[in-house]
């Protein structure tokens, strides 16, 4: 099968291979990659090159079946009706956010350029429309940092505040969603729902813990790993490192290795952190993803990150980002930090710095650049 030349950023443009891709007999859509081969497997809608925060490049074979079972099941879930694109269009999430809006027949909204209250807020609010007298449920996909920045905006602001109330649900993905953010939605009267993914999955396909309709969940000494229609098909050109993340079972079912740590409750899947974001101080394996999501607890730092850096005393340590933080705050804010940590995760993991900055590098799909702000953090001294 062919594979098209990689698309534009613009969302219109994937939106028109997608369609072609999805539900014509089109190329396959070439995303965020280069010098990618002219050939792809049958039966593939989308090639999606992603490198992550801290990874290596990687083009995930997307198949339209797998693409298609995604947006039927996340419809199954939450409900059909239209959709607004606030995320890259070439990242899985804005493709699926398509994906969902062309099987429903819809036509989605867009919102174009940097991420801005304004224009989204304009955008949710003019999707207003009724058939036979009844509303038109509305549903958008947004990254943490994205919501934070629309909630602080609805504090002064009221058509943004009305526009985040207009959504059915507002999926929350692409990284963990810190505890106050999520009872801040709550109490002003968003709906949220949040998800669990990737690329290798066509999106989300575990809901507030819930696995999608058709999608397994299952731990292997603590890894999660996840199996259903929605899988991808695996790396393009590269089959070891396919054979190294996807396996099949004696029953021939086909599993996921997510590299995610977990826990199953009742059927309830909770992400505890990635196994390789992972330092050793003083002997002890310390998770940062634990110390993150303590530290992002504190009120005034839900949008902090934690890297690690090195340590002259323990051999590996981390550092606490906090974007907006004055330099002359950052003694009386590591103090704090270090006695949430130490009751919440231990204390081998407490934090050694606080490092104030302006505000977040970050990667195009809106996650923090977590090398950048290595580097930066290097740099200090």
């Amino acid at each position: 099968m062919r594979l098209a030349p990689p698309a534009s950023g613009d969302p219109r443009d994937v939106l028109r291979a997608l369609r072609a891709a999805v539900l014509g007999a089109g190329p396959a859509v070439a995303l965020g990659g280069a010098d990618l081969p002219d050939e792809v497997p049958a039966g593939t809608a989308a090639v999606v090159t992603t490198s992550g925060s801290t990874g290596v490049p990687k083009s995930v074979v997307i198949s339209r079946n797998a693409l298609i079972s995604s947006a039927y099941a996340t419809a199954a879930r939450i409900g059909e009706g239209a959709w607004l694109l606030a995320v890259p269009a070439t990242y899985v999430a804005g493709v699926q956010v398509m994906v969902r809006a062309l099987l429903a027949d819809r036509e989605p909204a867009v919102v174009a350029g940097p991420f801005r209250p304004e224009p989204f807020a304009a955008a949710a609010l003019g999707m207003a429309s009724h058939i036979d007298g009844a509303r038109v449920p509305t549903y958008t996909s947004l990254v943490p940092a994205q919501l934070q920045r629309l909630l602080d905006a609805a504090e002064g602001d009221g058509t943004v505040a009305q526009a985040l109330r207009s959504f059915e649900a507002i999926l929350i993905g692409g990284q963990a969603l810190a505890p106050a953010v999520r009872e801040r939605a709550a109490s002003a009267g968003v709906r949220i729902v949040r998800t669990y993914g990737s690329s290798e999955t066509s999106g989300g396909c575990v809901y507030d813990g819930i696995p999608l309709d058709g999608v397994g969940v299952r731990l292997v000494d603590g890894e999660v790993q996840l199996s259903g229609p929605t899988l991808a098909e695996g790396y393009l050109g590269e089959p070891a490192r396919t054979a190294s993340v996807f396996s099949v079972d004696a029953d021939g079912t086909r599993w996921y290795r997510t590299g995610d740590g977990g826990e199953l409750t009742d059927g309830v899947l909770s992400v505890t952190g990635r196994l390789d974001n992972v330092i050793v101080s003083g002997g002890v394996n310390v998770s940062l993803d634990r110390v993150e999501a303590a530290v992002r607890g504190i009120p005034g730092l839900e949008a902090a990150v934690v890297v690690p850096i090195p340590d002259a005393a323990w051999g590996q340590g981390s550092a606490v980002v906090v974007p907006g933080m004055a330099a002359v705050e950052e003694a009386d804010v590591l103090a704090r930090v270090r006695v949430v940590v130490a009751e919440a995760v231990g204390a081998p993991a407490r934090p050694a710095r606080v490092v104030g900055v302006t505000e977040l590098p970050t990667l195009s799909s809106g996650k923090p650049d977590r090398a950048a702000l290595r580097a930066r953090v290097a740099r200090l001294g």
